[in-house]
């Protein structure tokens, strides 16, 4: 009897561990699948945060008020007297002077055709940064001419002109020429005939004419003779580098009115190297 009630114990207690490792019935819990495994639609995920917008701050604006306002106000300043507008002007909006390249002229007459830049009209506030630039452009080189015809103009601007001129070992003669290269005579008067004086050989053209008179650039309150000796002064100095004698200066301080040069005096005063070649 012992024997079967152990028995019977033992698969009652068996029972009643399996019983509670796998729970039935009514007050039994469900198993729950995982999110992952749950059948049915996905859920879309979370919207992203949107971009947030870069807004300066008031000290960025104040500061970039301030800094183009000052350079503004430079530049008012800068442009405001008449020397500096009339730079601008010359150089952006309607340069005073007017550049043609010619592939082949013989000025001469020596039978070697050469490039040419024929500059023509009123030397002004920025011809020498033009010219500079007219120069680069049409690509001369040392020997090729510069052709000129202008009445004059700005004294400071001619000089620089003439010097660059020099350094690149360029020639000058006064004239114009057409697409063929036909030179036709002209005239080069008062500045510009120290634009001239730059050409490391200065050729005349039968026909053209040189004209020179004395400078002045009188400032408020200057003495105008002491001013025209001052700039007299630096034209001989300029003209003396150049090789020009000393006396187109005295032909030029002798008249306030244009004084047009033989060829045998522009040839005197070395103003013209290679003199008129007659037809």
């Amino acid at each position: 009897m012992l024997k079967r009630e152990e028995t019977d114990l033992s698969l009652h207690g068996d029972d009643s561990q399996s019983r509670q490792s796998t729970p039935s019935g009514p007050w039994s819990v469900p198993q729950v699948s995982p999110p992952s495994q749950r059948p049915g639609p996905q859920q879309p995920p979370p919207d992203p945060e949107p971009l947030r917008r870069w807004r300066p701050s008031l000290t960025t604006i104040a500061f970039a008020v301030l800094l183009f306002g000052g350079l503004g106000i430079r530049a008012y300043k800068d442009l405001s007297t008449p020397e500096a507008w009339s730079y601008w002007k010359d150089l952006y909006v309607s340069p005073s002077m007017s550049a043609e390249v010619i592939d082949n002229v013989d000025p001469d007459k020596s039978g070697r055709g050469r490039k040419a830049l024929a500059i023509s009209g009123k030397i002004g506030a920025a011809s020498a940064t033009w010219f500079r630039e007219q120069l680069d452009q049409a690509k001369l080189q040392p020997g090729d001419i510069v052709l000129m015809s202008s009445p004059g103009g700005n004294l400071s601007q001619s000089m620089i002109m003439g010097e660059v001129i020099r350094a690149r070992g360029l020639s000058t003669a006064v004239g114009t020429a057409d697409a063929d290269g036909r030179i036709k005579p002209s005239f080069c008067a008062s500045a510009c005939v120290t634009a001239y004086a730059g050409g490391k050989v200065r050729i005349g053209i039968e026909g053209s004419r040189l004209g020179v008179h004395r400078f002045t650039s009188p400032k408020p309150g200057d003495d105008p003779v002491a001013s025209a000796q001052r700039t007299m002064g630096f034209v001989l100095s300029y003209m003396t580098r150049m090789g020009v004698s000393s006396s187109v200066v005295e032909a030029m301080s002798a008249t306030d009115k244009i004084r047009w040069l033989s060829s045998g005096e522009a040839s005197t005063m070395n103003l013209v190297t290679d003199p008129v070649q007659r037809s």
